[in-house]
């Protein structure tokens, strides 16, 4: 796999709304094994249903979550993940996530993750207490705005 770019992996370590608590070197871990994707405009990331094999974890652009029971679809931008909770369940994809514009985003596949993960304990635990923390946000802003704060 071609090496990652610094700039990528600035971004990456720097995103509020990202995998926060990964470190720098986590970053060039994880980037080195990944696999770099482009999206156009209209192209799903993941489909609801659909059982996917990794995460994305975007670089460039922004993508639409489409939650059908709801009207609101929050976005996703550079620095932020997408395919967390069914990698956390190993289930299917609890919502479609369609590119609004060029996405470009590394995708890490679940078997690549878990083996860093069994060379790199402490990897694993900076990984999870990201996701962890990025559901917590992200049920807030769901939540939130029907309890009017």
């Amino acid at each position: 796999m071609p090496r990652p770019i610094p700039a990528d992996l600035s971004l990456l370590s720097s995103a509020k709304t990202g995998l926060r608590y990964l470190t720098p070197n986590d970053w060039a871990l994880i980037a080195d094994k990944a696999s770099r994707i482009r999206f156009k405009k209209g192209d799903y990331l993941m489909q609801s249903g659909k059982l996917p094999d990794g995460v994305y974890l975007l670089l460039k652009g922004t993508a639409q979550v489409r939650i059908y029971a709801q009207g609101n679809h929050p976005l996703l931008g550079p620095g932020e993940v997408c395919g967390e909770m069914s990698f956390l369940e190993n289930g299917r994809a609890s919502v479609s996530v369609v590119a609004n514009e060029e996405v470009e985003a590394y995708f890490i596949a679940r078997a690549t993750l878990q083996g860093l993960f069994r060379l790199f304990p402490h990897l694993a635990s900076r990984f999870y207490r990201s996701l962890a923390t990025n559901l917590s946000r992200r049920l807030r802003d769901l939540i939130e705005p029907a309890m009017g704060h």
